[in-house]
């Protein structure tokens, strides 16, 4: 028989030791790092929080909402006050009633809560409203003057405090409610969700660092001027979204279209554009503000706010830069289509074949086929077929279609005489 190990006997540690190595163990638990990585997120949060616009973080329990206000918090160097609105009362946000020595005469001031007179001596910090979705409807009410206009009773917070709040939604909230409109239009919501490698690497210990936007001091006047017009020619074109309250009740506990969330769209657009952000994360903070559906249109049109002007592709066909994607590039061929169809002149005809050419060598053919079929319906009986229908002629017959379409426009042309 192998011999068997005399057992060891380990030797006896009070209470208190004990409770020492545990601390220390629970320290090097909590010993994390951060590293830089993308993070729509994160990147969305940190760009609504630099423009001092209240965010509202969606998300199921146990999403990480308070780890990553925490984090921020931490990484943006601001101290963090957290409030759990549903466990305090009305007068707490609206504030305290104090009886004064003649309140005949001065009146009965509103006194604030003293995390409130702390945030104000600090003079900056992160005011994080937690689980605000379990908040009863009176305690809402009192939160407006909180959030919009950063007032509690008497007291003005300063300029260096962000409100960011998190809530989950009403199904898997504890005693939840359905945000008031009021409330609800006075954010950003942004649904808050996980990403399986941030979590797997964070539990190993590193997490994605938050940084605030670095906004271009040169660009600065630009993105306003960029902003304005965006959104101004938007609801001019669409002036049934400036308000539209949605009819369910859920839905109005949501991003929804009002003047106040149009002039949040429209400072969430010039921060964006002043720091360079990514698409990505101006569709979440727009439809975050507005709701999805005038979001994507609002989108949709400042995509086609910065597509190149017909007139100066066809003036100069031969470097001519088309959009790379393939929605962006119909619309302009389109547009440079639609630019000849107005004003029908021989070189403009061939300028624009020259572009559909480019188009074929530069991107997927597919785009083509419908402007090239209506082009070829332009075509007047003295104007020659171009070299550049041969080019494309493996997208479709553009040479057939030219001549079928200006056979059937002479007798049209002769009979409306």
């Amino acid at each position: 028989m192998p011999a068997r190990t005399p057992s060891v006997t380990m030797p006896y540690h009070s209470g208190a030791t004990e409770l020492g190595v545990a601390d220390d163990l629970l320290a090097l638990l909590h010993e994390t790092t951060t590293e830089p990585r993308a993070d729509t997120q994160l990147e969305a949060l940190t760009l609504a929080v630099t423009a001092d616009l209240p965010v509202l973080l969606w998300g199921e329990p146990g999403i990480g909402k308070t780890a990553a206000l925490t984090q921020l918090a931490t990484a943006l160097d601001l101290p963090l006050t957290t409030v759990i609105a549903s466990v305090h009362e009305p007068s707490d946000f609206s504030g305290l009633p104090v009886v004064g020595d003649d309140p005949a005469v001065q009146g009965v001031p509103m006194a604030p809560p003293d995390w409130a007179v702390r945030l104000v001596r600090a003079g900056r910090g992160l005011l994080f409203l937690d689980e605000l979705s379990t908040a009863p409807p009176a305690v809402q009410a009192a939160l407006l003057r909180l959030v919009l206009e950063r007032r509690i009773g008497t007291l003005r917070l300063p300029p260096g405090i962000r409100v960011v709040a998190a809530a989950n939604p009403r199904s898997s909230a504890a005693d939840g409610w359905e945000l008031s409109p009021p409330l609800a239009n006075r954010f950003v919501h942004l649904q808050w969700t996980h990403d399986h490698d941030v979590v797997v690497r964070g539990l190993g210990g590193t997490w994605p660092r938050a940084t605030l936007p670095r906004l271009h001091p040169e660009r600065l006047t630009d993105a306003v001027s960029h902003a304005r017009r965006a959104v101004c020619a938007f609801l001019t074109a669409r002036p049934g979204l400036v308000h539209r309250l949605p009819s369910g009740e859920s839905r109005r506990g949501g991003a929804w279209p009002s003047p106040r969330s149009w002039e949040a769209t429209l400072r969430l657009l010039a921060f964006a554009t002043a720091a360079g952000a990514s698409r990505d994360v101006l569709s979440l903070l727009v439809r975050g503000t507005v709701g999805d559906g005038p979001g994507l249109e609002l989108l949709a049109a400042l995509d086609r706010m910065d597509l190149p002007d017909p007139e100066t592709l066809l003036a100069d066909p031969a470097g001519a830069e088309l959009p790379r994607r393939g929605d962006l590039r119909q619309a302009v061929l389109d547009g440079v289509v639609e630019a000849v169809r107005n004003r029908p002149e021989r070189a403009r005809w061939e300028a624009a074949w020259e572009l559909l050419v480019r188009a074929v060598e530069t991107g997927a053919p597919d785009v083509v086929v419908v402007p090239a079929s209506t082009l070829a319906s332009l075509r007047r009986d003295d104007w020659d077929v171009p070299a550049a229908i041969e080019q494309l002629s493996g997208v479709v017959t553009l040479s057939r279609r030219a001549d079928d379409a200006a056979r059937r426009a002479t007798p049209a042309a002769r009979g409306s005489r």
